[in-house]
């Protein structure tokens, strides 16, 4: 048997974490649509990774435990990426909030309960989630650590009626939600954690960038001390080093890597 990751979204981002840290295992890549976790298991396969396909619907439970079932046929879960999500151009409120919000609480949860000891999982969050404006410490708490199956009702969440509000709110909800898993992951010895990435030049950034709000996320990238968009690879390599060895007292932490936009968003020149 091999040590197995989990890539749950098969885009750019999800196979360049694949590339860094799963030398020597077996990648299972797990999507909403099959074609697309087939075409990303061929680009890893060409590059010598053994992979898997397993279709994924991550606002769903028992979809989700399938996915764990399969992997678990092939070898110890090690690794978790959740790279799967929604834009706020891409669907709406309701969807957003299910797939983005719930589906990776809940997915956390799952994988909480059957993470190889020594293991640890990253959450890509956004730095949307930044810009939001402050909640109180008992909504923050609520985000944190109550159960999956009951984040929808909260009344501040249940209550959006806005797409950009909704995906802010869920990727809020991912920073904090790897606080709260923190503790169900550290008794099976493993680590979670999130990162925040700002634009990261994938097929759905050169859509942004080239469709309606082009000139907002082009000031955004200009105006950045940073002066420019990220790439999958830098993403990877902070995933591998709180991953591995190297990271093994970081835990139920978010990581913004946004080339200070969020600063620049907040306190101007």
């Amino acid at each position: 048997m091999k040590d197995v990751t989990v890539v749950v979204g098969s885009g750019s981002i999800g196979q360049a974490i694949a590339r860094r840290i799963s030398s020597g295992r077996h990648v299972v890549l797990a999507d909403l649509h099959r074609d697309k976790a087939e075409q990303a298991a061929g680009i890893l396969e060409l590059a010598g990774f053994e992979t898997s396909v397993v279709t994924v619907d991550v606002s769903d439970r028992e979809s989700v435990r399938s996915l764990i079932e399969a992997a678990e046929k092939i070898g110890p879960l090690l690794s978790l990426v959740q790279a799967a999500g929604v834009s706020p151009s891409q669907a709406p409120v309701e969807t957003i909030l299910k797939v983005d919000l719930y589906g990776t609480a809940m997915l956390l949860e799952e994988f909480g309960q059957r993470v190889a000891r020594g293991g640890s999982g990253i959450v890509i969050s956004s730095q949307s989630g930044h810009r939001m404006p402050a909640l109180t410490a008992e909504q923050d708490r609520q985000l944190a650590t109550n159960p999956a199956d009951t984040l929808l009702a909260l009344p501040f969440v249940h209550e959006i009626d806005d797409t950009l509000l909704a995906y802010q709110m869920s990727k809020r909800c991912n920073s904090l939600r790897v606080r709260g898993e923190a503790m169900r992951w550290g008794a099976r010895g493993a680590r979670i954690n999130a990162i925040s990435p700002g634009i990261i030049i994938t097929p759905l950034a050169y859509d942004e960038l080239n469709g309606e709000r082009a000139a907002f996320y082009r000031a955004m990238l200009s105006s950045a001390p940073a002066g420019r968009a990220g790439t999958p690879d830098e993403v990877a390599a902070l995933a591998a080093l709180i991953s591995g060895a190297e990271g093994g007292y970081i835990t139920g932490s978010d990581f913004l890597i946004d080339g200070g936009a969020t600063a620049r968003f907040f306190y101007g020149q």
